[in-house]
């Protein structure tokens, strides 16, 4: 065997170790951090603290009834519901204010007519809802959500409550329906847990910081001390931002799992997928080396494996008996063995079909793209566009009130 297959064979084996340590980090986190779910313990301290829950919504009418009315379905003692409506052309204002309160929680509709000049618009509609709320805690949520259990917020206060968190982000349920979501969203989502390990986003000594819009809980004087809304006001990913002020200000910052307490469809197809996800891994990822470096990453661990298996193959079959080619098919093997082994964990953890595991090799070309896209809009190739804002490199485009949610 010449050096490079014995380099190649190499490579391999180091990727499948790589797997193989996923393995053992996936049982350790299940360990230490179960899922929250509507079984989980509730102590809560008496009185209750007070919860202020808020959701923006930009041309929402096919989510936002179903968002605010589980949100209202809440059993928690100390709550109160804010839903803003942020510009909507479509009915998203005459639904919010057609919901009544229910089980004796107090609702208020709030309407967002124009957006302040340098602000992004989700973070300009929850800063203003912000400043009607009377909780010690506020909970932002996104319009897609919702509550599949009334005992969510009950669960998560008595959960940060009792382990003095100052800042709680329950990430979601992907709940998927088409084919594109099935195979796209398990990859994207592992391509987040690469960068943003569970385990160190909880260790109060690392730097790490990762957290969902779809549900973050903080203390109120954690959220006036790090600025609020308007300390991100240009941001795409501001939960991600608030996140790293939190870890910044030597605040408590905790991310889990969810079992049966809420789900989110982020999106219905190929094309929102492709532009959502371009838009997440953007702003989260926020340099062009981190883009970089995650593209080399996936290419090399889940997309280089399929490759050199075909390859070794076609080698072995095509070559003389004794063939270096043998090796490459059987370190592709192992790899992918590994791999696949560990993805039918990780898809189950996530509530995503097992049976779509074998797919993952096309969705992980197709998150590449995704990658490579969104290195472009960084570096300025390419404008962004994200319901009605449109992005140039790093910079925040505004005209007039052609600005996104």
């Amino acid at each position: 065997m010449n050096i490079a297959f014995m380099i190649w064979s190499g490579l391999l084996v180091l990727i499948a170790l790589l797997w193989a340590s996923r393995h053992l980090a996936l049982s350790r986190n299940a360990r230490l951090d179960k899922p929250l779910s509507s079984g989980s313990s509730v102590k809560l301290p008496t009185p209750a603290p007070t919860v202020s829950m808020l959701v923006a919504a930009k041309d929402e009418e096919a989510n936002i009834e179903t968002c605010v009315t589980t949100m209202l379905s809440q059993d928690y003692p100390a709550l109160e519901v804010f839903a803003i409506n942020d510009r909507s052309t479509d009915r998203t204002a005459e639904i919010i204010e057609g919901i009544t309160s229910q089980n004796g929680i107090p609702y208020t509709p709030l309407h967002i007519a124009e957006l302040r000049e340098g602000w992004f618009g989700k973070n300009n509609a929850m800063h203003e809802g912000v400043q009607h709320a009377q909780g010690e805690w506020l909970c932002f949520t996104d319009a897609d959500c919702r509550q599949t259990s009334d005992k969510t917020i009950s669960v998560a206060v008595s959960y940060a409550v009792e382990n003095q968190i100052d800042f709680l982000s329950v990430l979601p349920v992907l709940e998927t329906k088409s084919f594109w979501e099935r195979v796209l969203q398990p990859v994207c989502a592992a391509i987040l847990v690469m960068w943003f390990r569970p385990e160190k986003v909880n260790n109060p000594k690392s730097s790490a910081s990762y957290a969902n819009g779809a549900f973050m809980l903080m203390r109120r004087d954690l959220y006036d001390a790090i600025g609020g809304h308007e300390r991100v006001k240009t941001e795409v990913n501001e939960d991600m931002h608030m996140a790293r002020l939190t870890k910044q200000s030597g605040r408590r910052l905790h991310v889990i799992q969810n079992d049966d307490l809420y789900l989110t469809r982020m999106y219905a197809n190929f094309g929102e997928c492709w532009r959502g996800w371009t838009r997440i891994f953007y702003g989260c990822f926020g340099s062009f080396r981190r883009l970089a470096v995650s593209a080399l990453v996936l290419s090399l661990s889940s997309i280089m494996p399929w490759c050199s298996l075909f390859a070794g193959m076609v080698g072995w079959l095509a070559a003389e008996e004794g063939s270096a080619w043998r090796w490459i098919f059987l370190a592709s093997a192992l790899t992918i063995a590994m791999q696949q082994s560990l993805l039918v964990r990780f898809y189950r953890v996530n509530r995503a079909s097992s049976w779509y595991v074998p797919t993952y090799f096309i969705g992980a070309v197709i998150a590449f793209g995704m990658l490579l896209n969104a290195m472009t809009k960084l570096g300025g190739l390419r404008t962004m566009t994200w319901r009605g804002t449109t992005y140039r490199g790093d910079q925040l485009a505004t005209q007039g009130d052609r600005v996104a949610r």
